[in-house]
């Protein structure tokens, strides 16, 4: 069986650590280089929920995309909520490891296994990335339907297809417009907005649109904007990267049990939709 340091060599080599944002916080968090893994967990965020489900499945290796510490911090008390994960881990011999952007970026990468459960073949990244001469990896991705849908098939399309959570797709656009080109993009995407109107898409899926971005752009243009949960759009990615340590596992003989977690850990837990009703007359006082 693999040491942890084989595993990791395997995963940075999927994510190479400098293509990650010079803000970002990626690589392995906790972990001996020497200890044996059997067992791999994939999951979005490194939190209590998905930590004590690697605990219950007796995994050696968490590898999320999500950092626990993007920020920095001076304590790993387990007083703290993330300082308890730290603790946690390491008491029950169990590594982390973070793929944040330079997973988003990589190819295939994050956008890649958004578009695949959508059913959308990629044509290219959105934002290429410059040191790539193949012109294949970048920030999100610009895709085609294999046949038109309207705005309000892909948004069905997209609430059918990706993980369920208490927000659901939100739409902003005509219903019945149709749609043969979409940008998509994993986790926030209201600051590639100048990339999508340059791409001439029809669409654009992603989350965490703010107003005023969202506001601007359907001013500037007929782009439908679809908006899912941060952590929807990002699922997909868990199994990409499974499958893809798999593939690892088997060419190596390692023989390792990969696993993804199903543990929704979206913020969001309810939803409660506005009244119906035919008064336009503006807002409540």
């Amino acid at each position: 069986m693999p040491r942890l340091s084989e595993v990791i060599a395997a995963l940075e080599n999927l994510w190479p650590a400098e293509r990650a944002e010079s803000w970002d916080a990626v690589g392995t968090v906790v972990g001996e280089p020497d200890q044996e893994i059997t067992r791999v967990l994939f999951a979005v965020d490194p939190v209590r929920e998905t930590v004590d489900e690697a605990v219950k499945l007796d995994a050696d290796l968490l590898v999320t995309h999500h950092p626990l510490y993007l920020r920095g911090t001076t304590t790993v008390a387990a007083s703290t909520f993330k300082g308890r994960v730290v603790h946690t881990l390491i008491k029950n011999d169990i590594a982390l490891h973070v793929a944040h952007t330079n997973a988003d970026t990589a190819d295939p990468g994050v956008s890649d296994a958004l578009a695949g459960a959508l059913d959308l073949r990629v044509v290219g990244p959105l934002v290429p990335d410059p040191s790539d001469p193949e012109g294949r990896r970048g920030l999100g991705r610009v895709c085609e339907l294999d046949h038109p849908l309207t705005v309000r098939e892909l948004a069905a399309r997209a609430a059918e297809r990706l993980p369920a959570t208490a927000q659901g797709i939100r739409v902003a656009g005509d219903p019945d417009a149709p749609v043969r080109t979409v940008a998509v993009s994993g986790g926030s995407g209201d600051s590639l907005f100048d990339h999508v109107r340059a791409a001439g898409v029809d669409a654009f899926l992603t989350a965490d649109l703010r107003h005023h971005p969202a506001s601007e752009a359907r001013a500037q243009s007929p782009l439908a904007l679809l908006d899912a949960a941060h952590w929807a759009t990002e699922w997909p990615w868990c199994e990409l990267a499974a499958a893809q340590l798999d593939e690892i596992s088997d060419r190596h003989g390692w023989d390792l049990r990969v696993h993804v977690s199903r543990t929704v850990t979206d913020p969001w837990t309810a939803h409660a939709a506005s009244s119906t009703t035919t008064d336009t007359s503006g807002a409540p006082n």
